[in-house]
């Protein structure tokens, strides 16, 4: 089972990551880890990332996440995964790009059976007072409202578990932790 924890930068990706890698013995992939180093350098001068700058970023995490299903292996994921298309490109790589321009675009399923989406959401306030206290992120919180901007809250039919990130991280792990026991008790289809 793969869990991608999503949402905008500074509501709590890394922080619920790293305790769920921790609590589940999962291992957390950082979906910031695996930016090039244009894309970091391009946020910190506080330019918001096109979907072109993007699309390298996403089919390395796509290429993660197909490993880790490949092997059976349970995993964690953090990236912001800001739009439908985005986590499209993290299910089905270049395909996902191919579809999406063209009359077949609803032929791909929204998801796996075995891929779930964490949806971290919350106020803009509060997320940008959290990205304001934060230190040494490339990411500042005056690039909060492109990232509001681009969401697109994932449905229902993409396998999503939403969160409000005003519950406390322990809070939040216990949910999905309760969410992961259940779905390993009741086979999927």
């Amino acid at each position: 089972m793969i869990y991608i924890i999503m949402g905008v930068s500074g509501c709590g990706k890394s922080s619920l990551g790293a305790l769920l890698s921790e609590k589940l013995g999962w291992p957390l992939h950082e979906g910031d880890d695996f930016h090039p180093q244009g894309n970091i350098e391009k946020m910190a001068r506080g330019e918001p990332l096109t979907d072109q700058d993007r699309l390298p970023w996403l089919l390395k995490l796509h290429e993660v996440i197909e490993r880790e299903r490949r092997s059976g292996s349970d995993a964690l994921v953090a990236c912001s995964a800001l739009k439908r298309l985005y986590r499209q490109i993290l299910l089905y790589g270049s395909k996902a790009l191919a579809f999406s321009s063209g009359p077949d675009q609803d032929i791909l399923p929204p998801t796996y059976p075995d891929v779930f989406f964490i949806f971290l959401h919350g106020d803009y306030n509060l997320i940008q007072q959290r990205m304001v206290a934060r230190r040494g992120h490339y990411m500042k919180a005056d690039m909060l409202r492109s990232q509001f901007d681009d969401l697109e809250p994932p449905s229902d039919e993409e396998n999503v578990l939403p969160l409000d990130i005003r519950r406390s991280i322990t809070d939040m792990a216990v949910e999905v932790e309760k969410h992961a026991i259940s779905l390993k008790s009741s086979p999927v289809p």
